[in-house]
């Protein structure tokens, strides 16, 4: 059997074991998101929705759901991977991984696209939930795609990266609740950036999750308050670093090693 073909049984193994992990507790990985985004629709979209009416053109119902999706889609992405590769260290046999032919970047990218196949598969049935409430007609399916891929796989490496300098499971959370949540509100999800004054909307053009939400909202709606050229240009930075990261930390067997 050749070298490529032994990686690839491994790469697979783990996506396999990452996938069984998360449709075995389905009843804590897929419904409380669901739960959550639907409460989501019936109070931003429902009740404060009638007040606001529309916004970018679209209902605000219809305006929202984009960014609902995506807000699912990279919290999902992020913790499995965190809690998931925190549970190899916390439990020593990410050890027989690290002493196992198989190489790093395939360790990695097992990991990543077990994130990836949760923060897709949370965002369809969140994308089931939205069209009880509103219409999507999505306008530009490569985009949507695209974005959502990319997106996953960012915020995959970012949980890859939490779980390497965890030292117990009270520090996957630390990122998540003080960072990525704040940023997730704050990145044109409930809003347009055009509304806020100019020197807040020059700050929200820092935030990288506004060109996320953005382009997927551009590929559903074909509304967005960012050019796509520039989102797409932001998140392949991103994807190309944090990758470039992740590998460094496991060759260098940062937090891996005691």
């Amino acid at each position: 059997m050749s070298r490529t073909k032994e990686n690839l049984i491994g790469f697979q193994t783990i996506v396999m074991r990452e996938v069984t992990r998360v449709l075995r507790i389905w009843v804590q990985t897929i419904v409380p998101p669901a739960i959550t985004m639907t409460l989501y629709f019936i109070i931003f979209g429902s009740f404060i929705g009638q007040r606001i009416g529309e916004m970018g053109g679209y209902d605000y119902m219809a305006y929202i759901a984009p960014g609902l999706i995506m807000m699912s889609i990279i919290t999902n992405s992020y913790s499995n991977v965190a809690s998931s590769f925190f549970g190899a260290k916390f439990g020593r046999h990410v050890e027989e991984l690290l002493v196992s032919p198989l190489p790093n970047q395939y360790i990695l990218m097992g990991y990543v696209m077990g994130g990836v196949l949760r923060g897709l598969l949370v965002g369809a049935v969140v994308t089931i939930v939205a069209l009880f409430f509103t219409d999507l007609e999505v306008k530009h399916p490569f985009i949507t795609i695209s974005t959502v891929l990319l997106t996953a796989i960012v915020f995959s490496l970012g949980g890859f990266i939490n779980a390497v300098f965890s030292r117990k499971f009270d520090d996957i959370s630390i990122i998540p609740t003080f960072i990525l949540t704040p940023l997730t509100y704050l990145g044109g999800v409930f809003y347009s950036i055009e509304l806020l004054p100019d020197f807040w909307e020059n700050a929200s053009r820092l935030n990288p999750i506004l060109y996320m939400v953005n382009a997927f909202r551009y590929g559903i709606l074909g509304e967005s308050d960012i050019g796509i050229g520039t989102a797409y240009a932001i998140i392949g930075v991103f994807t190309v670093v944090l990758y470039s990261l992740c590998l460094w930390l496991m060759n260098r067997g940062v937090g891996l090693r005691s």
